[in-house]
Parts: C-alpha cells; sequence; structure tokens
C-alpha cells in the first residue's frame, strides 16, 4: 500500500506540471484526468495543491530562494505536493505512507524541505499564514497537529540522514577497460633495387700542336702590350664638344616682359625719390658704410687665425686617417691570407674524400650492373614478342577504320555538295530598283516646302558666309596682337638697355673694389699666420705627416714592383716548361 502511495504521488506531480492556471479550469482538468478509481488520490493531491496555493506559496518560494543552488526549478510541484501532504494529509496517510513517500524521492532534497519546513513553522511560516487566515483557525488546524506529529518526523529526518551517509560511503565498482590489440597486417614484400644508371666514358682529346701554342703566346703578348698602351685613354681632361656648356636664350612671354616693365617703373621711381631725398637734405649713407666696412674687416681679423687653425688641424687628421687606414688594411690582407691558405688545405681534403668515395660507387654499380644483364636479355625477348602480337593487331584494325573513314568521306562530300548547290542559289542577286529626283519637293504643301537640292545650295551659302566672317575676325585678332607684341619688344629692348648700361657700371666700380678688397686680406692673413704660434706649430706637423704619409707611399710600390718582377718570372718560367 505504501509503495502504490509513492507511485500515485509521483503521478500527481506530473499531472500538477502540466496544470497551468491562466489557462485550464480546475474542474475541468480534474474531469478530464478521472478516468477510474485508483485516480481519486490523485486528483485530490492535485487540487488541493491548487486551492491551497497561497498557502504553500509562502513556504515554497522561501525555501527556493535559500537554496537556489542546490535545487531545480523543475522540482518545484514535488515539494509542492509533499508540503500539501504534510500540512493536510499527514492524519489520513499515517507516518508510514508519509515515510515510505519521502524515501521513494530524492532522500538528500527530501531532508533539506523538511528540516527548513519544521524548523520554521513556529516562526515566519505561521505569521504568514496569520496575514492569510485566521490565527485561531491556522494554530488549531495546521500548526497544532503538525507539532503533534513533530517527534516522529525528527526520527524521519535521522534516518534520511543515515542513508545519505552511507550513500556517500558507497563507491563504484572498477569498470574494466578495453585492451587493445595489434592488427594482423601482412608484411609488404621488400622493393626491388632500380637499375643503376650508365656511367658515360669521356673520350680522349687529341693534344695540342706546338704552333698552336706558339700562336697563342704571341697573340696574349700582343694583347697585353695594347692594354698597357691604351690604359691611360680614358684619362684626356680637355672636354669634349659634347660636355661643353651650351647657353640658350630665354624666351619671355607676355606676362614676363609686363612684369619686368613694372619692376623697372617702380626701380625709376625709387631712383628719383632717393635724388630728391638728397636735394632736399637728406645725409648720405657713405660714413655709415665705411664704419660698417672697418668693423668688418676687425671681425675678420679676430676670425682668420682661428680659421687657419681648424684648416690646419682638418688636414692633420686627415693624414693620420690615411695612416689608419693603411695599417688597418694590411692587417686584414694577412688575415685574409690565412684564411685563404686554411680553406685551400680543407678543400683538399674534401676533394680526396669525394673521389675516394666517386671511385668505390663506380664499383658497386659495376657488380650490380653484371648481375642484371641476364634479367635484361629475357626482357628484351618478351617484349619483342609482345611487340609483334600488337603490331599484328594494329593492322588488322588499321584496316578496318581505313575502310570506315572511306565510307564517311564519301556521305560527307555528297552533303557539302548539296550544301553548295543552295548557297549558290541563294547568292544570286535580287534587283531592286527606286527613281529619286533631288529636286521635287515631298508634296505636303506647305508654306516653306523645299526640295532636297534647295537645302543644299541654302545651307552651303550660309556655310560660305560664316567663313568670310570668321576670316575677318581672325584678321582683325591677328593685328592686334602684332601691335601689342611689337610695343611689348619695344619696351624689352629699352629695359635691357638701360640694366645693361647699369650693370656695366657697377661692375667697374665692384671690380675695382674687390681687388682692394682681396689684397687687404691676403695682407692680414699673412701677418695673423706670421704671429700666431699654433698655426706655425700646426704646420710643421702637417709637414711631418706628410713626409710619413709620401715614405709609405714610396716603400709599397717598390714592394709591388719586386713582387711582379717575381711573378713575371715565375710566369715565364712556367711557360717556358710547358713549351
Amino acid at each position: 500500500m505504501a509503495s502504490n502511495y509513492a507511485s500515485l504521488v509521483k503521478e500527481a506531480v506530473q499531472l500538477l506540471d502540466k496544470f497551468r492556471a491562466s489557462r485550464q479550469c480546475l474542474d475541468d482538468f480534474t474531469e478530464d484526468a478521472m478516468k477510474d478509481l485508483q485516480r481519486k488520490f490523485i486528483l485530490d493531491v492535485v487540487s488541493g495543491c491548487v486551492e491551497q496555493k497561497k498557502l504553500l506559496d509562502v513556504v515554497i518560494n522561501t525555501f527556493f530562494g535559500q537554496h537556489v543552488k542546490s535545487v531545480s526549478r523543475g522540482e518545484r510541484s514535488q515539494f509542492v505536493v509533499i508540503c500539501y501532504l504534510a500540512t493536510f494529509l499527514l492524519d489520513d496517510l499515517g507516518l508510514q505512507c508519509f515515510s515510505s513517500i519521502v524515501k521513494s524521492l530524492d532522500i538528500k532534497k527530501m531532508h533539506m524541505f523538511l528540516g527548513f519546513f519544521f524548523s520554521n513553522l513556529t516562526t515566519w511560516i505561521q505569521d504568514e499564514w496569520n496575514n492569510i487566515y485566521d490565527a485561531a483557525f491556522v494554530e488549531k488546524q495546521w500548526i497544532g497537529p503538525l507539532l503533534r506529529w513533530r517527534p516522529e518526523i525528527d526520527i524521519l529526518m535521522d534516518q534520511l540522514a543515515v542513508k545519505i551517509s552511507q550513500g556517500n560511503l558507497l563507491k563504484k565498482a572498477a569498470t574494466k577497460t578495453t585492451e587493445p590489440q595489434e592488427f594482423a597486417l601482412t608484411e609488404p614484400k621488400p622493393r626491388p633495387l632500380p637499375m643503376p644508371e650508365l656511367i658515360p666514358q669521356q673520350k680522349k682529346c687529341k693534344p695540342v700542336s706546338i704552333s698552336y701554342k706558339k700562336s697563342f703566346t704571341l697573340r696574349i703578348f700582343h694583347l697585353l702590350y695594347e692594354a698597357n698602351i691604351k690604359q691611360f685613354r680614358c684619362g684626356n681632361p680637355q672636354k669634349s664638344e659634347h660636355t661643353k656648356a651650351v647657353s640658350y636664350p630665354i624666351k619671355l612671354n607676355n606676362a614676363a616682359i609686363l612684369r619686368k616693365e613694372a619692376l623697372y617703373k617702380r626701380w625709376v621711381e625709387e631712383e628719383v625719390q632717393r635724388i630728391e631725398r638728397l636735394v632736399q637734405g637728406e645725409r648720405d649713407p657713405s660714413s655709415f658704410l665705411q664704419w660698417q666696412k672697418e668693423m668688418r674687416e676687425k671681425d675678420l681679423q679676430e676670425q682668420l687665425p682661428k680659421i687657419e687653425r681648424r684648416h690646419l688641424e682638418a688636414c692633420i687628421s686627415e693624414q693620420e686617417a690615411a695612416l689608419a687606414r693603411k695599417r688597418i688594411m694590411e692587417r686584414n690582407q694577412k688575415a685574409a691570407q690565412l684564411k685563404k691558405e686554411e680553406t685551400a688545405q680543407l678543400m683538399q681534403r674534401y676533394a680526396e674524400k669525394r673521389l675516394q668515395e666517386e671511385k668505390e660507387i663506380k664499383d658497386l654499380v659495376q657488380q650490380v650492373a653484371d648481375g642484371h644483364k641476364n634479367s635484361k636479355a629475357a626482357k628484351e625477348k618478351l617484349q619483342k614478342l609482345k611487340q609483334s602480337i600488337v603490331k599484328e593487331v594494329s593492322e588488322q584494325n588499321q584496316e578496318l577504320l581505313r575502310q570506315a573513314l572511306e565510307e564517311a568521306e564519301a556521305e560527307m562530300s555528297r552533303k557539302f555538295e548539296v550544301i553548295r548547290e543552295i548557297h549558290c542559289i541563294e547568292s544570286l542577286p535580287r534587283m531592286k530598283f527606286k527613281k529619286f529626283d533631288d529636286t521635287d519637293t515631298v508634296g505636303h504643301e506647305l508654306l516653306g516646302e523645299m526640295s532636297l537640292y534647295e537645302t543644299k545650295e541654302r545651307l552651303a551659302h550660309l556655310k560660305n558666309k560664316q567663313q568670310a566672317e570668321q576670316e575677318e575676325k581672325r584678321k582683325l585678332i591677328l593685328e592686334e596682337k602684332q601691335k601689342q607684341k611689337q610695343q611689348l619688344m619695344e619696351k624689352l629692348d629699352a629695359i635691357n638697355f638701360h640694366s645693361s648700361v647699369l650693370a656695366q657700371a657697377t661692375a667697374i666700380r665692384s671690380g675695382k673694389w674687390q681687388t682692394k678688397i682681396l689684397k687687404r686680406r691676403n695682407e692680414l692673413i699673412q701677418q695673423v699666420v706670421a704671429q700666431d704660434e699654433t698655426v706655425l706649430a700646426l704646420k710643421k706637423m702637417l709637414e711631418e705627416k706628410k713626409q710619413e704619409r709620401q715614405k709609405l707611399k714610396q716603400t709599397e710600390s717598390k714592394s709591388l714592383n719586386t713582387h711582379s718582377h717575381i711573378k713575371q718570372l715565375l710566369h715565364w718560367q712556367s711557360f717556358k716548361a710547358s713549351l
């Protein structure tokens, strides 16, 4: 009986999940669900849960709010049914049926819910129920009976706690794992060795004749002689006609000429104003210019020693840098020579090793080739037999194909002949002729109606008239342009003449002035250099550096000459030995 109640409670939970108060009526829902007497308990539970929804929601909503992580929303109906049974039907069911119902569900969650419900029964749950119903009614009908069942419920909760602890101690049995087995695969056959490639044997070359050697040496000496003669041909200091600078006249446009005229007018006005100011009593700036000139000479006299000193220091540093570069170059050449010798030795060893390996490979290839000669002859014989069979079959096929091709060609030629006849018939010309008179009108009887010939004549007359007008306009425009050009050229000639005269005058004045300045400057430089001791010391140092560098160059040239002489002697000796 207890197990039957447990199954009925599960069905009631499912039925309560299906019920929607907003869409369905309770009576209709119960009538649809009532089919046999066994479902009376389920319908009573579902209808009671729906009727007492406000009372039960007080407990269930708070429970879900406090246990969000451990309880899901899909289990709400389950807790609603248990709360309804504990509150309203516990006296009718008895403890045994109620405990079996609780144990048939999730033990851990039921233990949690019952502990929550009975621990808070006399506190806030009673207060909330008192807000819905009368306090005396709540105390008499629900709180009192539940408190009487409290000891038995505590025993039930202890049993649930024991089961929970036992369930945690149980361990899962070890599952058997699959053991992999190797596949029974057939071993592949070893591949046969490839046929070795035949090594080509080089033909012996004929020795070079003595006459050819002599002619070759004479030609080499002739080329060397020409190269020595023509080696400095590219150093011609004179410029060719192509590289000489050619000055071309600059063509000015109208805007440039007008701009030049405006500048000339402005300059004339300024000059006139300057003369007027001088006439009125303005001072001449010659005294200021004289003072400015003296101050510049003084500044130049102070700066000349510094400039000369810097120049000498730069020359000395240049000589020292050249010497340092020379030393570094010699050191690098020695290191490179050592490196070349080492690499030559390594290359010689590597070449010997490669020759030995190639010799061994040749011997091995020769051995393999000797072993494959017999098999090669048998293969060639079999191949010849197959070729003869294929040749016979191909001859028969060719004969059949030739016959079919002849038939197809005959059919095709017949079709081509028919098509050619059709094309000839279609290509015959069709005579179409329509007489047209361009002097006749269309015949619409309009006021301005004209024939084609008359319209052409009128259009030609208008065209000639327009061309004559355009020619007259063009002639007038050209005459005006010519006049303007003539005026501009006259202005330009006048400006050029005036500017050339002024340039000559200024050149004469500036030439005299520059010669005086240069003489004065040279005298000052000589005086300053003679007086400054540091400059003299730097000059001496520069001379010493130059002499040292010259000595190094002479020693290098001597060593190069001796080296080249030795090299030529060795070359001649080797050449004579070869002859």
